[in-house]
């Protein structure tokens, strides 16, 4: 099986057939592929020069366990171990994938509409010129994203929160942008991470990195985070970069229902 990779990757597999891509999906049920993983890219750089990109999906184990019982699915090391001893098997056994990974998305609190965009704006890329960018808001009461490169903690600007006419908006109302552009603070800080991120990126691009994620984060996930992860991403799209944005917990605290 591992030399299929290889076979494909030199154009035989697609000729005639208007192939261009070709996705190859691996986990520890696929055995011998697994164990022959390194091998078969080892001679695919060597033989054909052909340009792959590893992309590694995983979740937290928690999330991973509630996934199996809603499921009601075995897990395939679970014959003699518990459901956990063999997640941790599984991590163990694809420790040397992960690590030749151009792009780790953790899944673990990911809709499947922001996991399809992200996936699909990786897998669009040139592989040889561009990085996709990443942007996600989050409440730091809910947790951080656990794959995030840069995290940036907006916390220090006015709260919306705390304005009665202002709490049921969220940082995509115009409202909360009008609210905060008020303050001097705001405005500096923009400056500051557009600063910062144009000079960032083009040395991850330089240094092969495939995919960036970038966190940002106020209390709750709804107001302040959201309107700089808006602001991040319509710079980064602005610069011709591969951004996407995702608001992970702008709708978590049922308080902002609006009747």
């Amino acid at each position: 099986l591992p030399g299929i990779i290889a076979t494909f990757a030199n154009g035989q597999g697609g000729e005639g057939y208007g192939i261009e891509k070709l996705a190859f999906v691996i986990d520890i049920r696929s055995k011998e592929l697994l164990k022959g993983f390194g091998d078969a890219l080892k001679k695919i750089d060597r033989e054909t020069g052909c340009a792959y990109r590893i992309i590694f999906l995983e979740a937290n184990n928690d999330v991973l366990l509630s996934r199996y019982r809603q499921t009601r699915r075995k897990h395939p090391l679970g014959k003699d171990n518990s459901l956990l001893e063999a997640i941790m098997m599984e991590r163990k056994m694809l420790l040397g994938i992960r690590a030749r990974a151009g792009c780790v998305i953790d899944t673990s609190m990911m809709a499947i509409s922001a996991f399809k965009e992200e996936l699909l704006t990786i897998i669009g890329d040139d592989i040889s010129t561009t990085m996709s960018i990443y942007v996600e808001s989050f409440g730091f009461k809910y947790g951080l994203p656990q794959d995030c490169d840069n995290v940036f903690d907006v916390r220090f600007l006015p709260n919306p929160y705390y304005i009665p006419e202002l709490k049921l908006c969220s940082g995509l109302d115009k409202e909360i942008g009008e609210y905060l552009e008020q303050f001097n603070e705001t405005a500096e800080y923009k400056e500051k991470i557009k600063s910062l991120l144009l000079f960032v990126v083009p040395q991850y691009i330089k240094e092969g990195k495939g995919r960036l994620h970038i966190g940002i984060g106020c209390t709750g996930g709804r107001h302040r985070s959201v309107y700089i992860a808006e602001f991040v991403h319509k710079v980064l799209k602005n610069c011709g970069y591969t951004s996407t944005v995702h608001h992970r917990d702008i709708e978590k605290d049922p308080r902002y229902s609006k009747q």
